[in-house]
């Protein structure tokens, strides 16, 4: 069964990304897809406070990733939905952020990803697959799978 929870405000989303931040680890892949206005990013600067991170956080669509250190590892947080074909992923240079060792990377728009099942598949990396969903204006379904190591 895939864990769903729901959140009932944006600061329950922001303290479940800070959870999730808090069991991290290096080489951590965290894929989120959801609708503009999903809590996506909300999500991501949770989880940079759970990895220590007090830099402020912004939704990297304009500039496809945006980098944070300061806490126990570093942050990647890349976004894709500027991104509209499997050539402009690929001509992006993004995929070195998939084989880091050092940080967490966070991908915005996953589903967007080029190969995305097999990224779910490889049992190399620890990957968390999540789907984020508005329920009302304040309310997030949010569920997720764990794959790899």
């Amino acid at each position: 069964m895939v864990p769903t929870i729901v959140t009932h405000s944006p600061e329950e989303t922001h303290a479940l990304g800070a959870q999730w931040g808090k069991q991290a680890q290096p080489g951590w892949i965290i894929g989120l897809i959801g609708d503009l206005g999903a809590g996506k990013t909300q999500l991501v600067k949770g989880i940079a406070q759970g990895i220590g991170i007090t830099s402020r956080v912004q939704s990297p669509t304009f500039t496809l990733v945006h980098e944070y250190s300061g806490g126990r590892f570093p942050l990647y947080h890349l976004d894709l939905y500027r991104l509209e074909d499997e050539a402009a992923i690929r001509s992006a240079g993004l995929e070195q952020y998939l084989y880091q060792q050092t940080g967490v990377t966070v991908i915005e728009w996953a589903d967007r990803w080029p190969d995305l099942d097999a990224l779910k598949q490889q049992t190399k990396r620890p990957y968390r697959f999540v789907q984020m969903e508005p329920i009302s204006e304040f309310e997030r379904r949010i569920t997720y799978e764990d794959f790899g190591a």
